[in-house]
């Protein structure tokens, strides 16, 4: 009999060890660490967090506080070392508790408070302060200096939203090491020598910053503080929850704080897959627009007076009424649907549902200003992707100012060595500094350039040598998509395998487009055609303003104008808003939950914090009951949205019915904070033939882009940022100045095909010669605006300069 072999309990084979794993011993106890990890970082994931106020897990340690200092073995007997400045090694010995390393611990926090002034119940640190904390966990209780503190005239504005106070600050090289390796805007820096070393913007300078705010937010003390938020709260009166900013398309993490139902502070979350905890300042700040007096509080309906306040029954009947009788007289096609990237994907899935009740041809989450939306349907890349590929071809807008949090990340991958950009650009932007080549081209012959790229060697030779990531967007509102769209066409058709990442800009864009609101026939540009033709009956407006948002401008306003009806959904009176017949009160961010989506398709939650002001309702509970209104127009029986009560069932609705968003249940958002990726369509980019004029030597190539301050509601309600808008004006080379024959800032006309515009013209070495940029719109002091010149059917826009 053959004997049979059990070998059920024979013993599994031994795993591979792993390479990295370093193993050391903390506070007695054998721990693996990293290899390369610093011994601080070790110590707090294993449950031995080191006092410190200088380490930041995100910037390069610079030993300047000595907080960290432990007893450390390597061989060679214990001695005290900074643990951020060490990294671990084989059989390391590390003692974060020993009496000598609690004394040297003390003693710092004593030099620390030598001169530090002992102002915690007036100080806006108080409470959440780590110099304040670590002094009563690690402090030695009293102090034996009795000598006069320094005193320095405070606070000093270092720029419009910071303050600082010299007092407080213990020089810990935080806020100088962010401005100079994150943000690449060397605009504070260490000055004196010795005890009167202090942190000082350059004479002339100010802290002018996109991502100032952030060095407030890392200040261990109170040297660094906001002004919008300046004695306006206590840590402990702050209720909070985690949310995800809306400003832009990069879906940053933030926390989202509030006092007494109103909101007060947002403030970053270090999400590694998208922000590391960094926010621009506008993403910051712009908390203002919601607690703005401006506010639209009840629906309001216009009659002989006026738009007047009325209730929510009798406004949702009228916009009922107005509907059902277009649809009765001019069928779905007198009926267009524009916005939803304002708001929640649950907000865009309700208008879109409502959309597709009403069997609409014309809607669109973009205002002329976007790609077509085949472009989601690359090969998506991420964030993370972008930021670590070999090559970064930045075919796109200037993400410093329309997507600031990526910049950042792109601008890292640059400095860090990880990638190579390779630009196409008609103007200087911000990443042109550190990129491998920057390509200037003349506006709307972008696909030339790229071809003349993908030919020369080196570049072949780039794009060949591992992954490649397109970051795409739009480059200027004075040319169509077509130059564009052809070519990232071009360059696909070079490197096959490459990923697109789309720079798209507005906040939910991708969620919107994703979930009803995308085009499905005719976009937004021919939405406003045939309203401004006569023939679309009721315009809706959900979260839009096309007056200020739609790049011509001309065309927003005969199209407002030939529109016999508006029904606008917003939180302000915006200038398109002002013209509506019915205008729906709508809870804006922070005042409603759901979720958002990102421009990577990444969703993540967005926190309601606060009572939405007035009776304003969110925009998906607005299109839920305005379809119950529309008899068979609304949702009949067994529709997904018919029954729902709560913004949950609107999110389960989605999941359930949205073909991208299968797997982002609420239990998995609830489970992965960094968010739940969507899935991605497949689509192939639509055939385009770009045929772009030669331009008159005597003329100048127009091109229009967005900048991080505009006349946007967000920005133009928040007092802090309104002011920061650069303004309307003409920028050109400085040498070009001398052949149109006027000085800087003289009012010049600005001559196209279309129209002409007054506005000053700049000196600016950003801009090429032969080319004329201009930020979209901003406000004007003297002169007008560049949006009268844009003309939505021109391929590329031509202006002649002369005096005024």
């Amino acid at each position: 009999m053959t004997d049979v072999v059990d070998d059920t309990t024979a013993s599994a084979p031994e795993p591979e060890p792993d390479p990295d794993a370093v193993a050391v011993t903390l506070n007695g106890t054998a721990i693996s660490a990293r290899k390369g990890e610093l011994v601080i970082a070790a110590a707090e994931r294993h449950g031995a967090p080191i006092p410190h106020f200088c380490y930041h897990p995100r910037m390069t340690p610079v030993g300047m506080c000595r907080q960290c200092l432990v007893e450390v073995d390597t061989g060679r007997g214990m001695q005290l070392q900074p643990s951020c400045m060490i990294t671990v090694s084989p059989d390391m010995v590390i003692d974060t508790e020993s009496p000598t390393a609690k004394r040297a611990q003390e003693g710092m926090i004593e030099l620390l408070l030598a001169n530090h002034p002992l102002d915690c119940p007036v100080c806006d640190k108080g409470g959440e302060c780590p110099l304040q904390d670590q002094a009563y966990a690690h402090g030695p209780g009293e102090s034996r200096f009795v000598e006069e503190k320094r005193h320095y005239e405070k606070p000093i504005p270092i720029s419009d939203l910071v303050l600082l106070d010299r007092e407080r600050c213990i020089l810990c090289d935080r806020c100088t090491r962010f401005a100079d390796e994150i943000a690449g805007d060397k605009l504070i820096h260490f000055t004196q020598r010795g005890n009167e070393t202090q942190v000082m913007t350059f004479p002339d300078e100010p802290f002018a910053s996109y991502f100032s705010g952030n060095t407030v937010q890392i200040c261990p003390v109170g040297a660094l503080t906001a002004e919008p938020y300046r004695f306006k709260a206590r840590p402990w009166d702050l209720d909070q929850r985690e949310s995800t900013c809306t400003t832009c398309a990069v879906g940053c993490r933030t926390v989202v704080q509030s006092s007494r139902d109103e909101l007060l502070r947002y403030q970053g979350v270090d999400s590694d897959p998208v922000n590391h905890g960094w926010l621009c300042d506008r993403g910051r700040f712009n908390f203002e627009a919601v607690n703005s007096a401006e506010r639209i509080a009840d629906p309001l309906v216009r009659t002989a007076a006026g738009l007047e306040p009325t209730r929510w029954n009798g406004a949702l009947g009228a916009a009922a009424s107005l509907i059902n009788d277009a649809l009765a007289k001019g069928g779905p096609s007198s009926i267009a649907i524009l916005g939803g990237a304002r708001g929640t994907n649950e907000d865009a899935f309700a208008w879109g549902q409502l959309a597709d009740a009403i069997d609409t041809p014309y809607r669109d989450a973009q205002l002329g200003d976007g790609l077509p939306i085949e472009v989601l349907g690359l090969k998506r890349a991420t964030i993370d992707d972008a930021a670590n590929a070999a090559t970064v071809v930045l075919l796109g807008p200037d993400l410093k100012e329309e997507l600031p949090v990526l910049y950042l990340r792109l601008r890292d991958a640059a400095v860090s060595g990880r990638s190579k950009l390779v630009e196409f650009s008609a103007v200087d932007t911000g990443l042109s500094r550190h990129a491998w080549r920057s390509i200037r081209h003349e506006p709307g012959t972008q696909h030339d350039a790229v071809a003349g790229a993908v030919a020369d060697e080196a570049i072949a030779e780039q794009l060949a040598a591992g992954d490649v990531v397109i970051v795409t967007g739009r480059q200027s509102l004075a040319e169509s998509t077509d130059a564009t769209v052809a070519a990232l066409q071009r360059l696909l058709d070079a490197v096959p395998d490459a990923t697109v990442l789309p720079a798209l800009r507005r906040g939910n864009v991708v969620g919107a487009l994703s979930l009803g609101m995308a085009p499905t026939g005719y976009d937004a540009i021919d939405a406003m055609t045939e309203a401004a033709a006569g023939t679309i009956d009721v315009l809706v407006l959900v979260g839009a303003d096309p007056l200020n948002d739609f790049p011509d401008v001309e065309l927003a306003r005969d199209a407002l104008t030939g529109a016999r009806h508006i029904i606008s959904v917003d939180t302000h009176l915006s200038e398109s808003t002002q013209l509506a017949d019915v205008v729906l009160a709508a809870a804006a961010y922070g005042e409603k939950a759901g979720t958002t989506t990102n421009l990577e398709g990444r969703v993540t939650t967005v926190a309601h914090q606060v009572t939405a002001t007035g009776t304003a309702r969110p925009d998906w509970m607005i299109a839920v009951e305005l379809a119950s209104l529309l008899g068979d127009h609304g949702f009949g029986d067994g529709h997904p949205l018919a029954e729902v009560t709560t913004v949950d069932d609107v999110t389960d609705a989605i999941v359930a019915t949205a073909p991208l968003f299968p797997g982002v249940t609420r239990a998995a958002l609830a489970a992965s904070p960094d968010g739940v990726m969507t899935l991605q369509p497949a689509a192939a980019l639509p055939d385009v033939a770009v045929s772009v004029p030669a331009r008159n030597r005597y003329d100048y190539r127009l091109t229009v882009s967005r900048t991080l301050y505009d006349r946007a509601v967000g920005t133009a309600m928040s007092p802090s940022l309104a002011g920061l808008a650069p303004g309307s004006a003409a920028h050109v080379n400085p040498l070009d100045l001398a052949g149109i024959g006027v000085d800087d800032g003289t009012i010049v006309q600005l001559i196209s095909a279309k129209a002409t515009v007054s506005m000053p013209v700049v000196g600016n070495v950003r801009v090429p010669r032969g080319v004329v940029w201009a930020p979209f719109n901003q406000r004007t002091e003297r002169g007008g605006h560049i949006e009268d010149i844009i003309d939505a059917g021109a391929t590329a826009i031509d202006v002649r300069i002369e005096r005024s």
